[in-house]
């Protein structure tokens, strides 16, 4: 018979500092960096709305209803956090059944959103409605994406499954965390790679980097989690390069004008 040490190791997680950790004293960690997740939300969506509202020419339905969709599930994972805290975990893997069908949805909403977006403001300026910036849009539904099949495969495994659902939110709340950095002053003008990056993933990378720093003092190295979130933030610094890089730029616009002359 396999050992606790041995268990958890084949999950993924390996014990240092201590023989053995219980998943369930985490779960307070959890509910933490949802919180700062929900913080770069209401922070930058909350700023932006004015703007968001005033849009010339004003946002595709579909950007409206996968808006709509972002907050419940937004809603839908804290209340599963909250009933892992209480330790109602039945309930909670029952509602897990309607959470990852949500999710499902939400990438479907989220790929004709970004379309619509782009297609509404093919001619208008700005970082966030040029072609390029789909290597932001791609990187960050990629990685939501695997985060989260990686989480359901690893369901019977608490340690594994909580930091990567946490991750696979944590990949899409850039957009929030890039408008409070804007209207708070504290990120760069995006002209560079580097600063490029600074401005869009300075949310998620710090909280990847939080999450990992914290993992490390409390002697919990969950390898999946790694794996991922150190996957995620490459893929953030390509995105960032990508943006700038003259056959991306041709091959995006390339796209975008194909999905305009396809909507009119």
């Amino acid at each position: 018979m396999a050992t606790s040490s041995e268990a958890l190791d084949r999950g993924g997680a390996v014990a240092r500092g201590r023989t053995l950790w219980n998943p369930r004293e985490d779960r307070i960690a959890s509910a933490v960096w949802l919180g700062i997740i929900w913080v770069g939300v209401i922070g930058g969506f909350g700023l932006d709305l004015r703007r968001y509202f005033q849009e010339n020419p004003p946002a595709h339905f579909a950007v409206h209803v996968h808006a709509v969709v972002f907050v419940v599930w937004m809603v839908l994972l804290s209340l599963q956090v909250l009933l892992v805290l209480r330790g109602r975990v039945s309930l909670h893997r029952k509602l897990g059944m309607m959470a990852a069908g949500w999710a499902g949805l939400m990438v479907v909403l989220a790929v004709s959103a970004v379309v619509a977006a782009f297609v509404v403001n093919l001619h208008q300026p700005g970082i966030p409605t040029s072609p390029p910036f789909l290597s932001v849009n791609i990187n960050a539904l990629s990685f939501f994406v695997i985060a989260l099949v990686w989480a359901i495969q690893q369901r019977r495994n608490p340690a594994v499954h909580r930091r990567l659902m946490i991750l696979s939110t944590v990949a899409i709340c850039d957009p929030g965390f890039a408008r409070l950095g804007r209207y708070l002053h504290f990120t760069p003008l995006p002209g560079t790679p580097l600063t490029f990056f600074a401005a869009f993933f300075f949310g998620s990378t710090l909280l990847y980097l939080l999450m990992a720093a914290w993992d490390g003092i409390q002697g919990r190295v969950v390898r999946p989690f790694l794996l991922t979130g150190t996957a995620m933030v490459i893929g953030e610094a390509l995105a960032s390069w990508l943006f700038f890089w003259q056959p991306w730029r041709s091959l995006t616009t390339g796209w975008v004008e194909a999905w305009a002359r396809m909507a009119s």
